[in-house]
């Protein structure tokens, strides 16, 4: 069985025996890269130091991954809310909306407040309205349970999604 070994000071192609005799010389080891090219490619590294840094490079790479998702926050309410705790809440929907996550808003009813499930929707539509210039409903609200449910997106979000993928489909139905 052949090698290609790929060592700082040197590069080409030699056999198993004679890589690992090399890597036992300087005291190093021979780190297998990829098994299934023909010849197999080694490197001779110090495997801890190899390790460590792999373990560096995978967490920066989920550190990256995790920074580019969008979060979904979640905003209960009640169907009779107070003005002021109302104005704390759109407050904070709107920090959620310019931050770029979507925002999930939860009516949740208690005891006989089911009853008046008309209460919970004007309340979904006058805060969909507030949000209006930054955001737009993903879908209308559905009632699962004891509780309405609506997310609502940032339009940049939207804006962007729609410039990446339709681009040409909304350019010319502006122009006609």
């Amino acid at each position: 069985m052949r090698l290609v070994l790929d060592d700082g000071s040197q590069h080409g192609v030699v056999s198993l025996a004679d890589a690992l005799i090399i890597a036992r010389e300087k005291g190093l080891d021979l780190l297998e890269l990829s098994a299934m090219a023909k010849p197999p490619v080694c490197r001779i590294v110090e495997y801890s130091k190899y390790r460590f840094e792999k373990t560096k490079r995978d967490k920066e790479m989920r550190k990256k991954q995790r920074q580019s998702q969008v979060d979904i926050k979640e905003l209960k309410y009640r169907p009779k809310i107070e003005e002021h705790d109302y104005q704390v809440k759109l407050k904070h929907l709107r920090r959620f909306l310019e931050d770029g996550d979507k925002v999930k808003l939860v009516i949740r009813y208690k005891g006989r407040e089911i009853i008046f499930q008309n209460h919970g929707l004007e309340l979904l539509a006058r805060i969909v309205k507030d949000v209006d210039d930054i955001a737009t409903p993903e879908k209308k609200p559905e009632l699962l349970g004891r509780q309405h449910n609506i997310v609502v997106t940032p339009r940049q979000t939207i804006e962007n999604k729609r410039s990446k993928g339709d681009g040409g489909e909304t350019t010319k139905s502006k122009d006609a």
